[in-house]
Parts: structure tokens; sequence; C-alpha cells
């Protein structure tokens, strides 16, 4: 039976909030009266009653756990949580006033909702992140295929790979044969509905511009009696990274090209502000490291210690990058050249090592002390290669409207690029975090780096 544990979320979801909002109950009590003995008894043992009948009937209405997997995220989870929250102290509110209890306390009121969202939130997101765990390793996955092959194709595709933790398992793609996508298809139209039902298919992505009306007809009217669902992938990416956005017109979705790109106050300030605490941790915590790294550095190959090189950061900002030297002192007497990889003989033994742990990038924690840089961002670029990159992938430019990282996707998915073309590709990862960008996101790409350099798999 597909997915048979998803219907577990669910119920889980009404056993966790009901056992936070008595705990919270009874742990307010205690606080206010230092005891919990007389609280199944009356007056409070009324109330007690009423606090879980109207919760479940909220429940029973308004049906709150339901969300997509691209909706399942903790801001989501926790928007909805105070709604709901208020909603019932609301309903307990009119309750009180129309029995006239006025000798419940108000104080364990007060207690009663603060400690519920403390524990009902701290349960989502531990759940949350569990389940984000549990999907990136294989688990409750959703299965799919992608019917028409392009590069919007790739991108969906790309998208989820950079997200194992949405729990998107990829099955191929279905299109008519050419030469273009030779050897890449699973197969074409006539193969796909058989496919589907021997693969337990959960979900067909259409991409617009590569296929016909009558072909995706098909998909559509098969969808419910094959138990799968349609998306349909429209490609408005030359418009949206030029500031686009969408409104609604009642039902019809109306296209705003506008070029004004509006700042996410509350996310640049929290960004910025975790940032600075951050950095300074690293560099008070981590200076022994720092100075051992120096030391080591400095012994085994001539040369300073740090090494400083031009990049270009946000809306085109030239700044002074700052990592442990790897490489040679003469290493671009040539001009500026892409590493080859850990293989380079430009790098030093001790710099192979420093690289393949990341541990050369860790004076950057100075540049994004200085504002130059963030933790979490797309990799700055020097202006030589930039605009051998543009030539490739215009989109690049989207990349400038955010501050650069020491760490991003690419970094994590891909390493160090050896050529141009390589540069493209590790973009192509980059290009999510703009659009994605959040403190938990941001979490996520910092644990998965701590995990590659503990691994030593940086290339």
């Amino acid at each position: 039976m597909r997915h048979r544990y998803s219907i577990l979320f669910f119920p889980l979801h009404i056993i966790v909030d009901f056992i936070s909002l008595n705990t919270a109950f009874v742990g307010a009590y205690w606080i206010k009266f230092q005891t919990i003995e007389t609280v199944s008894t009356p007056p409070y043992a009324s109330l007690w009653w009423i606090f879980n009948a109207v919760w479940l009937i909220e429940v029973l209405i308004l049906k709150p756990y339901v969300y997509p997997r691209q909706l399942f995220k903790a801001n989501n989870l926790i928007k909805n949580l105070v709604v709901l929250t208020t909603i019932h102290m609301a309903v307990i509110s009119i309750s009180w006033v129309a029995m006239k209890s006025y000798y419940y306390s108000r104080e364990h009121l007060l207690f009663t909702y603060a400690l519920f969202i403390a524990i009902a939130s701290a349960f989502r997101i531990g759940g949350l992140l569990f389940l984000q765990e549990y999907r990136a390793r294989g688990y409750n996955n959703r299965r799919y295929v992608i019917v028409g092959y392009g590069k919007l194709a790739d991108s969906i595709r790309s998208f989820y790979e950079a997200h194992p933790e949405m729990g998107f398992r990829f099955f191929g793609y279905f299109d008519q044969p050419s030469s273009e996508n030779e050897g890449l298809l699973q197969g074409d139209y006539a193969s796909l509905q058989s496919y589907v039902m021997r693969e337990q298919i959960d979900c067909i992505y259409c991409c617009m511009p590569y296929i016909d009306n009558d072909q995706m007809k098909v998909i559509v009217e098969q969808a419910e009696s094959k138990n799968y669902q349609v998306k349909l992938l429209v490609d408005f990416r030359g418009f949206m990274t030029r500031g686009a956005s969408v409104e609604y017109h009642d039902f019809l979705p109306v296209l705003n090209l506008s070029s004004q790109m509006l700042a996410d106050f509350r996310v640049n300030t929290l960004k910025r502000a975790f940032d600075v605490v951050f950095s300074l941790g690293v560099l008070v915590v981590g200076s022994p490291i720092f100075l051992l790294l120096a030391l080591i550095t400095r012994t085994t190959s001539s040369g300073p210690v740090l090494y400083a090189q031009e990049r270009v950061g946000r809306e085109g900002k030239i700044f002074k990058i700052y990592k442990f030297r790897s490489m040679y002192t003469d290493a671009e007497k040539t001009g500026p050249v892409l590493s080859g990889g850990l293989l380079d003989n430009r790098i030093t033994p001790w710099g192979r090592f420093m690289r393949q742990t990341r541990l050369d990038e860790l004076p950057q924690f100075f540049n994004v002390l200085k504002g130059d840089m963030s933790v979490v961002g797309p990799r700055p670029e020097r202006q030589f290669f930039i605009d051998k990159i543009v030539e490739i992938a215009p989109e690049y430019h989207s990349l400038l409207k955010v501050k650069p990282g020491i760490t991003s996707i690419g970094q994590i998915k891909f390493g160090y690029a050896a050529t141009i073309e390589e540069m493209v590709q590790r973009l192509r990862y980059d290009l999510l975090y703009p659009e994605r960008r959040s403190f938990l996101f941001d979490m996520w790409i910092i644990a998965q780096t701590l995990r590659v350099m503990a691994q030593g798999r940086g290339k």
C-alpha cells in the first residue's frame, strides 16, 4: 500500500496537540497554585473539560493539519498554531464571560497559553526536523516523473535534488525521442501510463513548453483512476529573475513585470544579526584552531599564511576575500586559472587537506563581520570568471541581489569548480537560494556543510 505511514500524521498531530494542551493546563495550574492535586476538582475540572472540547471542535471544523509537502515548513506550522490558539483563547474568553466564572485565575489562563505555544512549537519543530532527516535518508518518499524534456525539466529535478528533506524521488523523463534527449528518457508517451502503474508514481510534472495539449489531456484524464497528481510547470524564469510577481484578479493570475526588487527587511535584519553572532562565536571559540592552522600553513610551505583575492559581492561591489593559503605563492603568475581539483599540482599537500575539510575558508568569517559576506549564500566569484559564466548563463546576475556566503547549496552538492562549465552546473544549485532564504534553510545548509567537513568530502 502506497504511503501507508502518511495517514498516521493527522491522528498523531491531534494526539500531540492534546498532550501539549493538557500538559500546559496542568503545568500552569502548578505554577499559579503550587499544587496539582485540586486541578481535577471543581471549578477547574469544568474549565479543563471545556479547553479540550473547544480544541476538538476547532480541529473538526478547520482541519488545520493538512499540508502539502512544499508548505510543510516551520513558519507555516507556527503561524497555524498561533491562529488556532488565538481562536481558542477568544472562545474560552466568551465562555468565561457567558458563565460569569470570574473565580478563574487570569494568570493561570495566561500561563496555560504561553506554555501550550512553547510545548506545541517545540513538538512541531522537532517533528519537522526529524521528518526532513527521515525523508532525506530515502524514506516516506513521493515518486515523480517529468513529461517533456528540456531546461525547465532539469530545473525541477535539480530543485528536489537540492532539497532531499522534501522527500521527492525522481523516476525518469518521458517525451518523444529526439536527437536532443537521446539516452536521457525513461520512455515515450505511449509507455507512460504503464510505467506509472508499475512503479506506483505519485506525481507527474508536465513541462508546458515541451508537451502538447492532447498529451496533457490524456495525462489529466487518467489521474483520478490511476491515483496520481498532475502538476504543470510554466517557464516564468526569464521574468521572475527581474523581480516579477504574480497577482490574482479574482481567479485570474496576472504576471506583474516589475523591475524593482523589494528587500525583505525582516529576513535581511535577522540574517545579519545571526551572521554577526555566529561569526563572533566561531572566531572566539575557534581562535586556538586558527592559530594552529596558521602555524602549519606557515611551516609546510613558503609564503604568507593568508591569501587575499578580489571577488564580486552584492550589487557588484568588489571586496577582498580571505582564505588560508592552500596553493604555492606563484600559482597564478600567468593569470586567473580555475583550480583543477585536489590533483592540481599548484595545491600544497597541506592545502589539499584544508580544501577537503573546508578549513581554508575559515578566515572568511572576518569578511562576514565586515559585512561583505554572509555565512550562507552563493559563492562569490572573480569578475574575470563572471564574464565567462554570463555568456552561458545570463541568469547569474540574479545571484548578485543577495550577499555571497561562505557556504552554499552549490558548495554542498557540487564543491569547487574546475571549469566554466562546472561553474555553470554549480550555479544551477545556487540559483535556488535567493527565493528560498529562511532561518531553517540556512541551518540546514550549515548542518550539511559540517557533515561535508567532518567526512572530508570537499572537492
